[in-house]
């Protein structure tokens, strides 16, 4: 099932436009997103067909059922409380038997964990963001042997100088294990290679060195010392690293760039939004989607401030949320018979009718 089968056979239920439009932080360039919610239709309902969510390739358009809908408000899922709190001039198309269900009767305490869980979120993907601006990964591989070293007597030496330093190639070398010394290899040499060395790295991108079976008689070469943690961690940040860039979005990414601050400031503005909004809920009692600081949040985006600013800035507004929950006239959480009564009310009117 896609969106355009939801619309063709009219099982929108509420649609709104969504994201920096919404919050009142769009720009010209800014991207239009679409959420909204829908039932079923009852066969595909009752039998094995039940869908939860539906989304266009891109996750700008994402639709949820209603259970699903209603599961999610439970939780105080910030973009889902966002969706019933929109604004009226961002709502498209809302059916009447969306009035059954109330902001107020969602919103409780739970915003402060999963608001502000939402914006540490977004911390961490300013800051892997910063790592992969300031320490990039050169498109080169790194094999295992740029991990490897020679121990002579009191000092070590890079594999790869030592090989060429006594003119040996690699696929010439067979390793043995040293009992009880982990990472630590007896190394041999053939020229030759007449007794089937295996070579330290005997497939490219191997996971670890190889060894080989060395017959008796055979003369020590060095003991060679592979550091398997360093080299662990160095593919899996190739891969993350280079899995991003081919990913991200060039225009994000360059504006990072341009403002030289070294981190997401796309992620950093959400973050503070994110928790001034919790902070406005608990203080309140409701949520205004459409934000009162555009402009100062509009600067945090454009990398105007400083990354250390805003980290201090975000743990002064934590420190306050913790503060104002405790004293918030909001539920611990929201009522979740009463959730159920208006899940159970709303499907009896759509289906019954038909």
């Amino acid at each position: 099932m896609t969106i355009e089968n939801l619309k063709k056979q009219n099982l929108i239920l509420f649609e709104v436009v969504s994201g920096s439009k919404a919050f009142g932080l769009d720009t010209p360039t800014s991207d239009t997103d679409i959420k909204g919610v829908f039932y079923m239709p009852q066969d595909k309902f009752l039998g094995l067909e039940y869908i939860p969510q539906i989304a266009n390739e891109t996750n700008d358009f994402v639709y949820y059922e209603i259970g699903r809908y209603i599961e999610l408000l439970l939780k105080n899922n910030p973009n889902i409380l966002e969706i019933l709190a929109s604004p009226e001039d961002c709502i498209l198309y809302k059916h009447p038997i969306m009035e059954n269900l109330k902001l107020e009767n969602f919103l409780s305490k739970l915003c402060k964990e999963t608001f502000a869980g939402y914006a540490l979120t977004q911390i961490k993907k300013a800051r892997g963001l910063k790592k992969k601006i300031v320490q990039p990964i050169e498109k080169e591989r790194k094999t295992i042997l740029d991990f490897c070293y020679i121990i002579e007597q009191y000092h070590t030496i890079d594999l790869k100088s030592w090989l060429i330093e006594h003119h040996y190639t690699q696929e010439n070398c067979g390793l043995v294990n040293i009992p009880h010394a982990k990472g630590l290899y007896g190394l041999f040499y053939n020229h030759e290679n007449k007794h089937g060395y295996k070579g330290i790295e005997h497939k490219e991108n191997s996971n670890n060195v190889s060894i080989s079976s060395i017959p008796n008689g055979e003369k020590l070469e060095a003991y060679l010392y592979f550091n398997l943690e360093t080299y662990s961690s160095y593919c899996k940040e190739y891969k993350e690293y280079w899995e991003w860039v081919s990913k991200r979005n060039e225009d994000r990414f360059s504006t990072n760039l341009s403002h030289g601050k070294n981190y997401d400031s796309k992620n950093m503005m959400h973050t503070i939004r994110l928790l001034e909004s919790a902070e406005r809920i608990l203080s309140t009692g409701t949520l205004n989607v459409r934000v009162p600081n555009r402009e100062e949040l509009l600067a945090i985006k454009k990398g105007e401030k400083n990354y250390d600013e805003l980290i201090s800035k975000a743990d002064e507004i934590m420190e306050g949320i913790m503060s104002i929950a405790s004293m918030s006239i909001l539920p611990d959480e929201p009522n979740r018979d009463l959730a159920l009564e208006t899940l159970l009310a709303i499907r009896k009117e759509l289906y019954l009718k038909n």
